[in-house]
C-alpha cells in the first residue's frame, strides 16, 4: 500500500486518508476516490490529497475484516458487517465465553494491520453481547498476511471446544441443571443466616439457568451430610453442594469426609482467589460435590462462581483449572501482613480502597473519669508538642477510613470537646458514664448512624494506634467469610482497637456493668479474625503518670 500526498490526477480508486469539507460536499475519511469526487476537489481548488493507493496483493479493509470473521466464527456466534474495517462478533446465547489467548496472541502478532480484541476468558455473557472486534487498522492488508490469519484461526477452530487450545472464540451455552444444597446446623447459628444462604445460593443457580431443588438441613455432622447428598441424588441432582455452619478447614473436615462417605472423592481443596479460597471440589459417580466456602452466603462475586459458571457451561473442572486461577484471582484487597510503625504512619492507602464500599465508623470512647491518674484527666493530659491524648487518638481515627467518627463524652464532657475543635466528628453523650464502660458503650452504638456495617472501638487512652493500623482491621473485616469481628495482636497477644460488625451490636447493647463487650469474642469464636500488628502499639494503654511519661511524645508529663 502507497500512503502520502497524491496528485489528484493519479487518486482514482484511491482511499482519502483524512475528511475533505468542500462548498455543499464532503468527502469522508475512507472514500474510494471516483471521477465525481476527483472533480469536486479539482473545483474546490485541491491539486493533491492524502491518501491510500492499493498495491497489487493488497485487500481493502472491509474485505480483509470480512474474510478473518468468517475464519472465526463457530457455533453461537452471530457477526456484524464489516465498515470502515471493522466487524463485531456477537454471542448468540448466553453462556460462558472461553477464548484461546495464544491464539489471539498470535493472530496479533502478525502484522500490524490486524488486530482482534476480545473480552477475558471464562466470562458469563448474554445473548447478543459482543464479545470480540475485528479492526483492520490500515486502508488495506497485504494478501499473505491475511491468508496466514485465516489459516491460523481455521487451525484452531478445528481443535474443537475443550481440547488443548481450542477455537479462537466460543461461547459454552449454560445448561438448565438441576442443583441439590446440603444446609448444616450448628447451636447458635442464626435462622436468618440459614435462610439467608439458601436465597443467595438460588440466585446464583438461577442465574445460571439451574433449579434449585428443595435443600436438605441436617447436623453438621458427616453422617447426616453423606445421607442428604444421597437423597438430592435420588432427586436427580446434577450438582452438589454443601454450605457449611462452619466453614471447612481441610479435605478430611466434616463436609468433604461426607463426600468420601456417600462414596465420591476430593479433587481438590483450596483455590488461589479471594474471596474464596476454602472450596472444596469432588464428585460422587461422576456427579460434581462442592463443599462452599464461607463468602458463598454473599452476593459478591466470589470464588465459587468461577466454578459453577464453568460447571452450567458444561466444562469440567479439574484440580489444575483451579489451580491456574490465581491470575485475576485477587477479587478484594485484604493486608493482614504487619507493617512497621514507622511505615504504617507515612504509607499512603492502597489504590483500592479495602473497604470495597463497606461502612465502619470509628467510636471513639472518652468519657471515663481517669481515677487512676486523678486528679488529672488522662485524656487531656498533653504531649510534648502540647496536643491532648483525646486529640491525638481522634486525629489517627480521621486519619484512618473509618467514618463517621463518634466520640463518646462523658466526665469534663465540656473540656473534651473543646480539645476537639474543629474536627469532623460526631458527639455522643453518655448521660450515665459514672455507670461504667458499658454505659458509655450503649451511647455511642446508639449515635451510629443505621447504615454502618461494621464499627471499630478505639480506647481514648491509646494513642500509638495510627491510623493506617485501623485500615489493617477494616482490610480484613468480612463477615460473609466469618471475618465479622477483627482484633489486633502483638506476639499472639490480643489487644485493642477491636471491630465488630453490626450483626453483634443489639447483643451489646444489652452489656452492663463496667465492662465492654471484649467477653463476647469467646462466645463467637468461629467469627473471629486476628490480625498482626510489627510492634505493641495495640497493647499500650496509659491509664497512669508512670505509664504515660514512657509513651512516645509524652515525656514531659508532670
Amino acid at each position: 500500500m502507497i500512503f502520502g500526498p497524491t496528485p489528484l490526477d493519479e487518486a482514482r480508486g484511491a482511499v482519502l486518508a483524512h475528511t475533505v469539507r468542500l462548498n455543499g460536499k464532503v468527502l469522508k475519511k475512507g472514500t474510494v476516490l471516483d471521477q465525481a469526487a476527483i472533480a469536486a476537489l479539482q473545483a474546490g481548488g485541491h491539486g493533491s490529497v492524502i491518501a491510500a493507493r492499493l498495491e497489487p496483493g493488497d485487500v481493502p479493509e472491509n474485505e480483509a475484516a470480512d474474510r478473518l470473521a468468517n475464519a472465526l466464527m463457530g457455533p453461537l456466534l452471530a457477526r456484524s458487517r464489516a465498515s470502515t474495517g471493522r466487524v463485531n462478533l456477537f454471542a448468540d446465547a448466553a453462556g460462558l465465553l472461553v477464548v484461546n489467548a495464544s491464539a489471539v496472541d498470535r493472530l496479533n502478532a502478525l502484522d500490524e494491520s490486524l488486530t482482534v480484541a476480545t473480552l477475558p476468558s471464562y466470562v458469563p455473557v448474554a445473548a447478543k453481547e459482543m464479545v470480540a472486534t475485528i479492526k483492520v487498522i490500515p486502508f488495506a492488508v497485504p494478501g499473505p498476511v491475511l491468508q496466514v490469519a485465516e489459516a491460523q484461526a481455521r487451525q484452531s477452530a478445528q481443535t474443537g471446544p475443550g481440547r488443548p487450545g481450542g477455537p479462537v472464540l466460543a461461547v459454552h451455552p449454560f445448561r438448565p441443571l438441576k442443583v441439590g444444597l446440603v444446609l448444616t446446623e450448628l447451636p447458635g447459628v442464626k435462622e436468618s443466616v440459614m435462610e439467608g444462604a439458601v436465597e443467595v445460593t438460588r440466585d446464583r443457580v438461577e442465574a445460571l439457568c439451574g433449579t434449585l431443588l428443595p435443600h436438605e438441613r441436617v447436623r453438621h455432622e458427616t453422617p447426616a451430610i453423606a445421607d442428604a447428598l444421597n437423597r438430592l441424588r435420588r432427586q436427580g441432582a446434577q450438582v452438589l453442594l454443601i454450605a457449611g455452619a462452619s466453614a471447612v478447614v481441610d479435605r478430611r473436615d466434616v463436609g468433604p469426609a461426607a463426600i468420601v462417605r456417600a462414596g465420591g472423592a476430593i479433587d481438590h481443596f483450596g483455590m488461589p482467589v479471594d474471596p474464596g479460597n476454602l472450596i472444596c471440589l469432588g464428585h460422587i459417580d461422576g456427579i460434581p460435590a462442592l463443599v462452599l466456602p464461607g463468602c458463598a452466603k454473599s452476593p459478591k462475586l466470589n470464588g465459587i462462581d468461577w466454578v459453577l459458571q464453568r460447571l452450567f457451561a458444561g466444562l469440567k473442572v479439574t484440580a489444575r483449572d483451579v489451580m491456574g486461577m490465581g491470575v485475576g484471582g485477587l477479587l478484594k484487597e485484604i493486608d493482614v501482613r504487619p507493617l512497621p510503625r514507622e511505615q504504617a504512619a507515612n504509607t499512603p492507602p492502597p489504590a483500592q480502597a479495602p473497604r470495597r464500599g463497606r461502612k465502619v465508623a470509628a467510636l471513639v470512647m472518652a468519657a471515663g473519669r481517669s481515677r487512676r491518674m486523678a486528679p488529672l484527666n488522662k485524656l487531656l493530659v498533653p504531649d510534648d508538642a502540647g496536643v491532648p491524648m483525646v486529640t491525638r487518638v481522634v486525629d489517627n481515627a480521621l486519619a484512618s477510613r473509618a467514618r463517621p467518627v463518634v466520640v463518646v463524652t462523658g466526665y469534663e464532657r465540656e473540656r473534651v470537646e473543646q480539645a476537639l475543635t474543629g474536627r469532623a466528628v460526631i458527639f455522643a453523650h453518655a448521660e450515665d458514664y459514672a455507670e461504667g464502660l458499658s454505659a458509655s458503650l450503649r451511647a455511642g452504638l446508639a449515635a451510629l448512624p443505621p447504615d454502618v456495617e461494621g464499627v471499630v472501638i478505639c480506647l481514648g487512652d491509646m494513642p500509638l494506634v495510627a491510623g493506617p493500623m485501623i485500615d489493617r482491621l477494616l482490610a480484613a473485616f468480612d463477615p460473609e467469610e466469618g471475618r465479622a469481628i477483627v482484633m489486633p495482636t502483638f506476639r499472639g497477644k490480643q489487644g485493642n482497637p477491636m471491630l465488630w460488625s453490626k450483626e453483634f451490636l443489639p447483643e451489646m447493647m444489652t452489656i452492663t456493668g463496667d465492662v465492654g463487650a471484649r467477653h463476647l469474642v469467646g462466645k463467637h469464636a468461629d467469627r473471629v479474625a486476628e490480625v498482626e500488628m510489627a510492634d505493641d502499639a495495640v497493647l499500650r494503654d496509659f491509664d497512669t503518670t508512670d505509664a504515660l511519661k514512657k509513651a512516645p511524645g509524652f515525656a514531659g508529663v508532670r
